[in-house]
């Protein structure tokens, strides 16, 4: 499980609004609202919060810890882009 902290940094390290991050996970900005409201564990349906955490998961948030031991976020490598040159140091 990931706690409302969790989801408030993610959600902020990718630089989504609310309305983003509902429209990704499939469900409403008033649940992201809510869950955010709370430091722990937000109350929910497990099936929710799951999908919330997907949606941030596919977009490279990685979650660390747990719950009651040092829960945090990290951002993990974005693959290149196909097509994508190293800009040129001539």
């Amino acid at each position: 499980m990931i706690t409302g902290t969790q989801i408030r940094s993610a959600r902020h390290a990718l630089r989504w609004t609310t309305e983003q991050l509902a429209k990704r996970a499939g469900v409403t900005a008033r649940t992201i609202k809510r869950f955010e409201a709370v430091d722990e564990v937000p109350p929910s349906r497990s099936s929710t919060l799951l999908e919330v955490k997907a949606a941030l998961e596919a977009a490279g948030v990685e979650f660390i810890g747990s719950p009651t031991d040092r829960p945090g976020i990290r951002l993990t490598a974005q693959p290149p882009k196909t097509g994508s040159r190293k800009p040129s140091f001539r």
